[in-house]
C-alpha cells in the first residue's frame, strides 16, 4: 500500500513538469495511457494467473470466456469516469495548483464514493466515525477552495506590483512596459528575437517567476477566472468519486446482476476491463483535441504527436506509476482489508510535497494562505485518519 500511495501521489506530479516545460496535454496524455493499459495488462498476465483456478476464484484467462458482462460493464464504467477525471485534472493543475487540486478532488471522493460505497457494502464502515469523517474532507475541500483564492490574490498583488515594469493586460495577459523591452531587447529583433524573454532564471514565488512560467507552459492561465480552475477540480473530482463505487459493484455484485453460478469478477480481471475503457477514452478524447484544443493550447496533429519525443519517457513513466498505483491500490484492499486501502486516500500529501519543492508552489505568498494551507493539510490528514479509524471488514460468507 505504501508503494500505492508514493506511485498515486507522484504521477500527477510528472504531468505537472511536462505541462510546465511547454509539452502539449494532448501529447503527454497519449503516452500516459499506453503506459497505464500496459500496467493493468501485466498485473492480469502476472498475479492474475498466480495459483489454480477455482470457482470461486478463477484466474484471469478463465474469465475472460465466462459470462460476466454485467459486472465487465460496471468495470469499464468506472474506466470511463476515471479517464474523463484524469484528463480535467490535468488542466487543473495549471490554474489551480498540484496541491489543491489534488486535495479537493480526494476529498470529494471520500465525500461521495465512499458515502456510496457504506450503502454499497451493507453499512460495514462504522457510520458514527465515518461521517465526521466526510465532514472533515468536506472542511478540507472549502479550505482548498480558499488556498486557490488566496493565492491567485497573492500572484496578482506579485504582477501589479513588478518593480521591473511588468503589468497585467485587460484579458490577464502580461504585458511588459516600454523601459523593459528597451532595457533587454538584444541586437538582432530583426531576426524574431523577442525582447520580453528573460535571460537569467528568475527565483521562484516572484513575478518574474510566474511569467517566465506562463510563457513556457502549455496551458496559459493568467487572466483566467478563479471558478473556471475550481469548477474543473469539482467536476474531476465528481468523475473520481464515482469510478470506486463502479469497480465494487464490479467485484463484489450486489445489485445481484450475474447469472446464478457465474463467480464475481476477481479484482485482477475487474481492473484489466476497467483500464481498457479508460485507455478508449483517453485515446479517443486526446486526439480529438489534437485537432479542437482546449483551453487555449495549440493546435496539433498525430504525426506532431508521434515525432515529439520531448518529455515522452517521463509521460510513460508516469502511465506506469499510475497504473500500477491503482493496480496495487486494488489489489491491497483485498489484502489487507479496507483500513489499509483507505491510507491512499492521503495520496495529496505526497503530491504536496513534489508542488512544494519542485515548482515552488506557494512560494513567497502571503502569511493567509501559509495559514489557509496550514489548516487545509491538517484538516486532510485528521480526515484520513478517521476515515482509516471508521473501516469495517468484508464478510466472506
Amino acid at each position: 500500500m505504501l508503494a500505492s500511495l508514493l506511485f498515486l501521489g507522484t504521477w500527477p506530479a510528472v504531468l505537472t513538469l511536462l505541462e510546465r516545460r511547454g509539452r502539449l496535454p494532448q501529447h503527454t496524455y497519449l503516452d500516459y495511457s499506453i503506459t497505464n493499459l500496459l500496467a493493468a495488462v501485466l498485473i492480469a498476465l502476472t498475479f492474475g494467473q498466480l495459483g489454480d483456478s477455482k470457482h470461486g476464484m478463477p484466474n484471469f484467462f478463465t474469465q475472460l470466456s465466462q459470462d460476466n458482462w454485467p459486472s465487465v460493464m460496471f468495470a469499464m464504467a468506472g474506466g470511463v469516469v476515471l479517464s474523463v477525471g484524469n484528463l480535467s485534472t490535468q488542466y487543473a493543475w495549471a490554474y489551480v495548483g498540484l496541491s489543491v487540486t489534488e486535495v479537493i478532488s480526494s476529498s470529494m471522493v471520500v465525500v461521495i464514493g465512499t458515502t456510496l460505497n457504506y450503502f454499497l457494502d451493507n453499512r460495514i464502515n462504522r457510520a458514527e466515525i465515518l461521517f465526521p469523517g466526510v465532514a472533515c474532507f468536506l472542511v478540507a475541500v472549502i479550505l482548498g477552495s480558499a488556498v486557490h483564492a488566496s493565492n491567485a490574490a497573492d500572484n496578482d498583488e506579485k504582477l501589479n506590483g513588478s518593480t521591473d515594469g511588468y503589468k497585467l493586460g485587460a484579458n490577464g495577459s502580461v504585458e511588459p512596459s516600454k523601459e523593459v523591452l528597451d532595457k533587454n531587447a538584444p541586437k538582432d529583433l530583426e531576426n524574431g528575437a523577442s525582447g520580453a524573454k528573460h535571460v537569467t532564471k528568475a527565483e521562484a514565488g516572484t513575478a518574474e517567476y510566474l511569467i517566465e512560467l506562463e510563457e513556457r507552459r502549455s496551458i496559459k492561465v493568467f487572466g483566467s477566472s478563479t471558478f473556471i480552475g475550481l469548477g474543473i477540480v469539482f467536476f474531476s473530482g465528481v468523475c473520481f468519486s464515482l469510478f470506486s463505487p463502479a469497480f465494487n459493484l464490479a467485484t463484489n455484485d450486489q445489485w445481484h446482476t450475474l447469472k446464478d453460478g457465474v463467480p464475481h469478477l476477481v479484482v485482477y480481471t475487474a481492473f484489466f476491463y476497467f483500464s481498457i475503457s479508460c485507455f478508449v477514452v483517453g485515446i479517443g478524447l486526446n486526439i480529438l483535441f489534437l485537432y479542437r484544443p482546449m483551453a487555449g493550447v495549440p493546435k496539433s496533429s498525430f504525426k506532431a504527436y508521434l515525432s515529439d519525443w520531448n518529455g515522452r519517457p517521463w509521460a510513460l513513466l508516469a502511465g506506469l506509476l499510475c497504473g500500477f498505483g491503482n493496480g496495487f491500490q486494488f489489489m491491497g484492499g483485498q489484502a489487507a482489508g479496507y483500513a489499509a486501502a483507505d491510507a491512499v486516500q492521503a495520496l495529496p500529501l505526497v503530491s504536496t510535497f513534489w508542488g512544494i519543492l519542485l515548482f515552488g508552489e506557494y512560494r513567497k505568498s502571503s502569511r493567509k494562505t501559509y495559514i489557509l494551507l496550514g489548516f487545509m493539510l491538517f484538516m486532510f490528514v485528521i480526515a484520513v485518519a478517521v476515515l482509516m479509524a471508521s473501516s469495517g471488514h468484508r464478510s466472506t460468507k
